[in-house]
């Protein structure tokens, strides 16, 4: 075994070890095809008002630029489906925000599997990333073989749907490179379409930012939502699950085994009054370490306000 099939088994193996469901290689390069279609869908403005998206496009699509030197992309899939849900009529928070903010803990482990790396392989350097920097990891991930964009957007894989969050490590090392470009599964099935509640998800896997219940109840700084959007929103409070919640490939989901995912009481438990009656100490106390800090306490009233009345 040469030096180059030997950093890749121990790659795979450290992956595994630090709770990763599935790792995949890829050769750094430029992304044709994926900057045709983010170009186009800036060009749409189906960004909204998510400015970040426009920024650093050579970036987005060349990692080469991103990571001097650039030779590999390693993308990990971590899951973080939750072993139980909220209580019934409760206004809803996406799966993803049920533990603690992914970004922290992915990160960490990001850190330690590079420290690993270099410990193990000798001269290597790179970048981790998670949803923070101009990285298309589902795109990635599926050049790497581990799945496929589904019509909702999301990566989708075979064994186990889509509730995985994705990071990326670019390196500056020539591996053994997963060129199994991930076959689509959808087929003819069009319900995450047809459920969306704002029909933000369009033909051509094209999901319309501009109109998602995530985006409005996340990423929107505005002190009010569109009234356009009333009685739409199906009792979403932070995000929304439901394109990944009718997608039939997310039967084969299993409950996450990351302690740091575990659900927060509170999230499961909490009515729609007890939403109401939080206060913003409360809210600091009860979701400093959650994602849905990341709207702020007004975030959360404006979006009570919005659903409920």
């Amino acid at each position: 075994m040469n030096s180059v099939e030997k950093n890749t088994s121990y790659i795979k193996q450290t992956a595994a070890a630090l709770g990763f469901e599935f790792c995949g290689i890829s050769k750094a390069q430029y992304l044709d095809e994926y900057a045709r279609r983010l170009e186009t869908w800036l060009n749409k403005g189906m960004h909204g008002n998510m400015h970040y998206m426009q920024n650093h496009f050579e970036l987005r699509v060349d990692p080469t630029k991103l990571v001097p030197g650039a030779r590999s992309v390693i993308t990990l899939l971590l899951n973080y489906f939750p072993e139980n849900t909220q209580v019934e009529n409760a206004p809803k928070v996406a799966k993803y925000a049920y533990g603690n903010d992914y970004h922290e803990v992915i990160r960490e482990k990001l850190n330690y599997f590079f420290y690993l790396l270099k410990e193990n392989t000798g001269e290597i350097n790179g970048r981790g990333f998670v949803d923070s920097a101009p990285v298309l990891e589902r795109a990635w991930a599926q050049k790497s073989g581990m799945g496929w964009i589904g019509k909702n957007g999301n990566l989708i894989t075979k064994q186990q749907g889509s509730y995985f969050f994705i990071a990326s490590l670019i390196v500056d090392v020539e591996l053994v490179y997963d060129d199994a470009y991930a076959k689509d599964y959808c087929g003819s099935c069009t319900r995450c379409i047809d459920n969306c509640p704002t029909e933000a998800i369009l033909p051509d896997k094209i999901v319309d930012g501009s109109k998602c219940i995530s985006y409005f109840t996340i990423e929107l700084k505005d002190t009010l939502i569109p009234d356009a959007m009333k009685g739409k929103f199906d009792d979403w409070l932070f995000g929304c699950d439901t394109c990944q919640d009718v997608c039939p490939w997310n039967r084969f989901s299993q409950p996450s085994s990351e302690n740091k995912f575990k659900a927060a009481p509170e999230i499961l438990n909490f009515s729609a009054d007890d939403w109401s009656e939080l206060t913003e100490e409360g809210f600091k106390t009860i979701f400093k370490n959650s994602p849905i800090k990341r709207t702020k306490f007004n975030g959360i009233k404006r979006n009570l306000t919005f659903i409920r009345h």
